[in-house]
């Protein structure tokens, strides 16, 4: 097994802030740029999609983030970022170089390539190809870790095993490169059986985890829990470096206030950090935007109710 960064990985575990998730990617693109302001017709051609544009487009967005004075680690402890996005560059430099080098960020990838089909209730991750070539490219650009994400949409105990078997399977290959994965089993907020659906995958969870081996380091990153002590029982696990929280379909406003209630766990927010970001607005205005979502979104990591 590779050894981990430790300057990273200290940061990673006990730094005050979260993490921000700026990997939207395919499907996703399009309603990203939608809400920062940017229509279709920028990157419409002939009545198509002009891929190279949009994700020329997604990338300045990034880049802009990235960039901003607002962008600290004083709050901001990781990013994720898109495999695109850390092929490109910001200011001369790789994504992932500068996330770390200039702003003292740590580098986390998306790898997922999207969700299969709904299934047994829940939608595993499509396959991946060509994953190790990915993730050794990731340690060439000295990524800290990655994140791949799957669904539950509803109570049923052989699709949630089988979410909870294909993460720890390709958590286990990514930490072979030296990585830390972020376990990332999402459940369906509006699911009327959520709580029972999120108790079999803690449960799961747990059995997976008294099962590695020692020195293997994971971090989850879950939808945030109906019950707001579920996870509790891992925050000091040896194997686990950190629970993070999307904010999946809540508001900021909701997400936030739903977190405090949850000891121990950080924000791992997309949509809810970027949503009041325009691509129109002048460099202060954006930075008095992104500042008033970075500064709640780190009072509801570190303030617990």
């Amino acid at each position: 097994m590779k050894k981990i960064n430790e300057e990273m990985l200290k940061q990673a575990k006990s730094g005050k802030g979260f993490i921000a998730a700026l990997d939207q990617s395919g499907g996703s693109t399009p309603k990203a740029l939608k809400g920062y302001g940017v229509d279709e017709s920028m990157y419409t051609v002939d009545g198509k999609h002009d891929e190279e544009k949009m994700f020329a487009l997604i990338h300045e967005m990034r880049a802009r983030v990235i960039t901003s004075k607002e962008f600290t680690s004083d709050k901001i402890l990781g990013a994720i970022l898109f495999e695109k996005t850390m092929d490109s560059t910001i200011e001369g430099k790789g994504s992932a170089e500068y996330l770390w080098e200039n702003k003292h960020v740590v580098p986390f990838l998306k790898i997922d390539k999207g969700l299969a089909e709904a299934k047994d209730g829940v939608r595993l991750m499509k396959d991946i190809p060509n994953l190790d070539a990915t993730l050794e490219k990731a340690v060439s650009h000295g990524v800290f870790g990655t994140k791949m994400r799957s669904v539950i949409d509803s109570y049923n105990e052989k699709g949630i095993e089988a979410i909870v078997n294909q993460q720890f399977e390709l958590g286990m290959q990514i930490v072979s490169h030296g990585l830390v994965p972020i376990l990332e089993p999402e459940t369906t907020i509006t699911a009327p059986d959520r709580e029972k659906s999120e108790k079999l995958l803690h449960d799961l969870f747990v059995k997976k985890i008294n099962e590695l081996p020692e020195g293997v380091k994971i971090m989850i990153k879950i939808s945030i829990p109906a019950n707001p002590h579920l996870w509790d029982d891992l925050l000091d696990n040896p194997h686990v470096v950190r629970i993070v929280a999307l904010s999946g379909g809540y508001s900021r406003d909701e997400a936030n206030k739903l977190l405090k209630k949850c000891p121990g766990l950080i924000a791992s927010f997309s949509r809810a950090l970027l949503e009041d970001l325009r691509y129109q607005q002048t460099q202060d205005e954006f930075d008095a935007h992104l500042a008033d979502a970075v500064n709640s979104i780190y009072d509801a990591t570190v303030n617990k109710d």
